[in-house]
């Protein structure tokens, strides 16, 4: 018992240090070579906001882990042993929502700041956004907690007689009861009339939490839902439109004379949307324009990258060509693994979520006999479900991104990734991780029964006033499989075609 414990502590260890090394590469990597040696503070963001955004999706596998630490103990209190893991979620979760609504916010302002002015003079102007946010989150905050911060929970009030001790036991369906006076004391049988209300006010950080995971989980419907089907066949369709040889010498000039012309049309929008924000000029009409930009701008960075694979040049121009083939081949093999295990996520939430009674525990009784298996089988497959989630997140923003003109572009490019956009996206996960959290010990309530998060997220979080109503007739998770099926029928219908060449860009007058 305490040996395994101690193996527990060392493993969250040994894991938050290997979290913080693989943030560090991730930014070392991604970073645009413009923020080589310089905007520290953002990197330090970027870095923090990202180990806690893994640590917090590790952190249910490891509730489930310390769960069972004491349940095979044979004496009370032997869970008082093991690691304190509702104060963990709390602290983790109010470090995210600091994180999400103050810090990032402020270094995004102060990163985006005018160079021209002065350090101090930039930390002012992000200051000052950043206050009037606090300020205004206090306020609603303080107020939505001083009126409706409270729990409702439905139970059942059951009453039942006192007699002398029996010799013998003659209790039936008909006769629940101790005494032959009518009294409610089986749950089951009980009539409606024995419901009653316990309210309780919760604690302001889970009441913090639990507004964050609402934030979040509109999030995570839209972009998870596209994402969970975006991912797969994203990969699958990149895999059907790749190039099939190497185009000819004349093909990739005409091409390349394209792609020049679109250049210098984009440079000449871009020259004129500075000149109008120096003039102060940036209006509705100005900031539409910008996005349009944006946009022409990643869809001709990815013209470029297919003409280049197309028509691969050097000295080692075959092996190019054969890394190009041996990527789809991978992309298409990712693509399949994904579809399988988006159909597994889609069709676990019919069944166990939609469907009530559940018609099968499912992927519970997967991570239970993969358990039986090996200790940590089940617990791993169960991270690894975990993550999915978030990275069909990521990929559903940056399908939608792409789509909608109101959505903020931010890509993540190898080697080509601006601080700003780190910071976005960071944000971004670090919002969704809590709804993430709370979807996935929803959705897999059999097999993380009795952790803390599940106290968190679902007991306490689905009986809060005002909210427990989108939990209770299952919103979130239905717009989720409404989402998935409209993007699978979107790619079934449109994703196979290959794209045409853009036509002319221009800016709206």
């Amino acid at each position: 018992m305490g040996d395994f414990n101690l193996a527990l502590v060392i493993v969250a260890i040994v894991v938050c240090v290997i979290v913080f090394i693989s943030s560090i590469y991730l930014l070392v990597n991604y970073q645009h070579p413009d923020d080589a040696n310089q905007a520290y503070f953002p990197k330090f963001v970027v870095v923090f906001g990202l180990s806690i955004a893994m640590i917090s999706i590790l952190m249910l596998p490891a509730d489930v882990a310390n769960r069972h630490a004491c349940r095979h103990a044979i004496y009370n209190g032997a869970c008082n042993l093991t690691l304190p893991m509702k104060d963990l979620w709390l602290a983790v979760y109010i470090v995210d929502a600091i994180l999400v609504f103050f810090v990032i916010p402020f270094a995004m302002f102060f990163y985006e700041g005018d160079q021209d002015k002065s350090l101090g003079k930039r930390i002012k102007s992000a200051l000052l956004w950043v206050v009037s946010t606090a300020v205004v989150c206090a306020l609603v905050l303080g107020i939505l907690y001083g009126v409706i911060g409270k729990v409702d929970f439905t139970v059942r009030h059951l009453a039942s007689g006192t007699t002398s001790f029996p010799t013998s036991w003659q209790f039936s369906n008909n006769q629940p009861c101790i005494g032959n006076t009518a009294r409610q004391c089986s749950a089951f049988t009980a009539s409606v009339a024995s419901e009653k209300t316990w309210t309780m006010r919760t604690t302001f950080p889970e009441y913090v939490v639990a507004l964050a995971t609402i934030v979040g989980s509109v999030l995570f419907t839209i972009f998870g839902g596209v994402g969970i089907a975006a991912l797969p066949l994203g990969l699958i369709t990149a895999f059907i439109r790749r190039p099939k040889a190497v185009i000819t010498r004349s093909q990739y000039i005409k091409e390349a004379t394209e792609l020049g012309k679109k250049a210098r049309e984009l440079k000449k929008a871009a020259d004129g949307l500075r000149q109008e924000e120096k003039d102060g000029a940036k209006g509705r009409k100005w900031r539409k324009n910008v996005k349009a930009v944006e946009k022409e701008l990643l869809q001709l960075e990815e013209d470029v990258n297919l003409l280049e694979e197309a028509y691969p040049q050097g000295e080692k121009a075959e092996t190019a060509w054969a890394f190009t083939v041996l990527g789809y081949l991978a992309k298409f093999i990712l693509g399949i693994i994904g579809l399988i295990v988006s159909i597994a996520w889609v069709a676990h939430i019919i069944i166990y979520l939609l469907v009530d009674p559940p018609l099968s525990p499912f992927l519970n009784e997967v991570f239970i006999k993969l358990d039986d298996v090996w200790g940590l089988l089940g617990t791993a497959a169960f991270a690894f479900f975990c993550f999915y989630l978030l990275l069909a997140v990521i990929a559903g923003a940056m399908m939608l991104g792409l789509k909608l003109v109101f959505i903020t572009i931010h890509p993540m490019k190898w080697g080509a990734t601006l601080m700003n956009s780190f910071l976005f996206n960071v944000g971004l996960i670090l919002l969704c991780s809590i709804s993430v959290i709370q979807f996935c010990a929803t959705a897999f309530g059999y097999y993380a029964q009795a952790t803390a998060a599940q106290e968190i997220f679902g007991h306490t979080l689905q009986s809060l006033r005002g909210i427990k109503y989108l939990y209770k007739y299952n919103v979130f998770q239905i717009g989720f499989v409404i989402l998935a099926g409209l993007t699978f029928l979107y790619y079934i219908t449109f994703g196979w075609r290959r794209k045409k060449p853009s036509a002319r860009f221009q800016l709206s007058s």
